[in-house]
């Protein structure tokens, strides 16, 4: 850098006008890739024994990070003609991994899977991101790869920054850890547990495991590359060490991208279609269904499209969202525009989210004059009616489409940083005009 040392202010983020409905919906839409499972590929694939292509994957900020930490890793990734629908697909050839500089954004997976894959290269790798990640909590990703016999330093705070001092091999073997901030910190040592002289067997101890799907995705996508994982109850995993295949695997999309789509049906009446919702999936999206559904909307499956059809009125719902706290802020919105009071139980590790979601959601519900309680592990939400304001995002992906949705029933909300939506969903805005304008996104 040259010049001044002082940065000039940054530019206050732009507010966005949520469109309000006008009409029922009628709006069909297929939609990019799951970032869940496209970073967890582009792990496995840095350190498969052979090359894999990925079909489909999400194109976003998360997964960019992801590829451009492999990649200075050492990770050969190219991208190559796709099938149209939402760019290329992308090439990955495995290669010796050496010490480099990671930048995590915000992403929790980037932050929570590379690490482990830093231990097993050679040489020192620094790990730092947005100033709102290093409020997020990295203690049990650090004193994992300690008590592995890795060398991490930090500032004694348990957070971004930190480097990993790698020595190109992991001893491995029994470990017991704390994941109850986040199912990631066992995702990301089970990812690369298999490049682990001795494997892992690791053993969750604390408080309730959030997010276990998130985990169950995890040890299907290690299975399917020949990897052994065995599952020993509900919070243990022992995975053997030997070689991961390389393969070529087509990304399901994104559900928990799709959930605002299906929201807004049951907020403003119509339907929304997604279409290749899959059969079967660890990706906890596919839970949404089944609560908009207990809120009074109508959920059609057929020949691979899902449908929500709203019915014009949306009822209060009491839920455990503990495997699925992501879900969190769709429901949020959902339930502030509902009758009845609702209960949102078991997310109290939304608290560490990109924001704490669980205080955000508050705040932002009842700036707009909602009424809303934080509970020990949850949200307590009596419907109230809202009126025009600013929606904040808080640098959060989920906030901000939550915004959108409580846009759709109440005039001049407008959001804080829409853009923030590209974390996981680029194409958002664009998604949202066009279902509001009627047409289709195939």
């Amino acid at each position: 850098m040259t010049g001044s040392h002082h940065s000039p202010p940054a530019p206050e983020p732009a507010l966005w006008s949520a469109p309000q409905a006008t009409a029922p919906l009628s709006f069909r839409t297929q939609l990019p890739g799951s970032k869940s499972l496209t970073n967890r590929e582009l792990i496995l694939s840095a350190l498969a024994e052979g090359p894999s292509l990925l079909r489909r994957p999400l194109f976003s900020r998360d997964t960019q990070l992801m590829v451009d930490a492999l990649r200075a890793l050492g990770t050969q990734i190219t991208e190559v003609p796709g099938d149209g629908h939402f760019g290329p697909d992308l090439s990955l050839t495995p290669a010796p991994l050496h010490g480099a500089a990671v930048d995590c954004g915000l992403a929790g997976t980037v932050m929570r899977f590379v690490p482990p894959v830093a231990a097993l290269a050679s040489g020192v790798t620094s790990f730092d991101g947005d100033a709102a990640a290093r409020a997020r909590p990295m203690r049990t990703t650090i004193e994992a790869l300690r008590l592995l016999g890795v060398v991490v330093e930090d500032a004694g705070r348990f957070t971004l920054p930190f480097r990993v001092h790698g020595t190109g091999t992991v001893t491995g073997g029994p470990l017991a850890i704390d994941a109850s901030a986040s199912s990631q910190f066992v995702s990301g040592l089970l990812l690369a547990a298999s490049r682990f002289e001795g494997g892992i067997d690791l053993q969750h101890v604390g408080e309730r495991l959030p997010s276990l799907p998130h985990i169950d995705m995890t040890v299907q996508a290690i299975i399917a590359r020949h990897g052994r994982v065995t599952q020993i109850g509900d919070t243990r995993w022992r995975v053997d060490p030997g070689p991961l295949a390389g393969r070529e695997v087509t990304i399901e999309p994104d559900l928990s991208n799709a959930t605002p789509f299906l929201a807004a049906a049951a907020v403003v009446g119509g339907s929304v279609t997604v279409s290749d919702w899959p059969g079967t999936t660890t990706q906890v999206g596919d839970m949404f269904p089944s609560i908009v559904e207990r809120m009074g909307a109508r959920v059609d499956v057929s020949g691979g499209d899902l449908t929500v059809t709203g019915t014009g009125r949306l009822r209060g719902i009491d839920v455990d969202l503990t495997p699925c706290g992501e879900l969190t802020p769709t429901v949020a919105g959902l339930a502030a525009l509902a009758e009845g009071t609702s209960t949102l139980r078991g997310i109290a590790h939304l608290r560490g989210h990109e924001t704490d979601r669980l205080a955000a959601l508050a705040a932002e519900i009842t700036a707009l004059g909602g009424e809303v309680t934080e509970t020990a592990d949850g949200l307590i939400i009596t419907p109230r009616p809202l009126h025009a304001g600013v929606w904040h995002s808080y640098a959060d992906h989920r906030i901000a489409t939550t915004g959108a949705l409580i846009g759709l029933a109440t005039p001049g909300v407008q959001v804080e940083d829409i853009q923030t939506t590209r974390k996981t969903l680029p194409e958002f805005t664009q998604l949202w005009g066009r279902m509001l304008a009627g047409g289709s996104a195939q």
